[in-house]
């Protein structure tokens, strides 16, 4: 076993879309973040409660979900696509189709759900968001390695 002291950390890699070096992407996730999570407690209320006011709330809110996490999605394609020390990581990969993953079921559970709102929840409906949820905790996972573990997006003093 390696003795962590000894060991060389990682360089660091900057992120290509950023603000003032400020990583756009990191800063985006926070909203589908909130929403996909959102979608699964609105989709519990409605099984819950019965009442229809809920499942207007995860329409809505599996919507919003899914244009933030387009949004930050183009983020961090440009990110991966442009920066080719990113696309060395196999956690970059596994983040990235996980991402697309969880965007898809998303847009699915979405779609399932335009027609007929309250119709939509159960049982399916909820099925899905609770997919979307492990799906998003998977892809937060990876992109947490990519940061702490493999220093993307961190920037170094000089």
């Amino acid at each position: 076993m390696k003795n962590p002291l000894l060991t060389k950390p990682p360089e660091s890699t900057r992120s290509f879309v950023a603000i003032a070096g400020h990583p756009l992407h990191p800063m985006l996730v926070a909203f589908p973040i909130a929403y996909v999570i959102g979608a699964l407690a609105s989709d519990a209320a409605f099984w819950w409660t019965g009442d229809p006011f809920w499942a207007r709330v995860s329409v809505w809110i599996i919507g919003a979900g899914l244009l933030m996490g387009g949004i930050a999605a183009i983020a961090g394609m440009l990110d991966f696509l442009i920066v080719k020390e990113i696309r060395r990581h196999v956690t970059s990969w596994s983040h990235f189709l996980a991402a697309v993953m969880m965007l898809g079921i998303t847009a699915a559970n979405w779609w399932l759900r335009v027609p007929d709102r309250e119709g939509g929840v159960l049982p399916w409906g909820i099925f899905l968001s609770a997919v979307s949820a492990v799906a998003l905790s998977f892809a937060g996972w990876l992109g947490g390695r990519l940061v702490f573990d493999h220093k993307v997006g961190v920037g170094e003093d000089e």
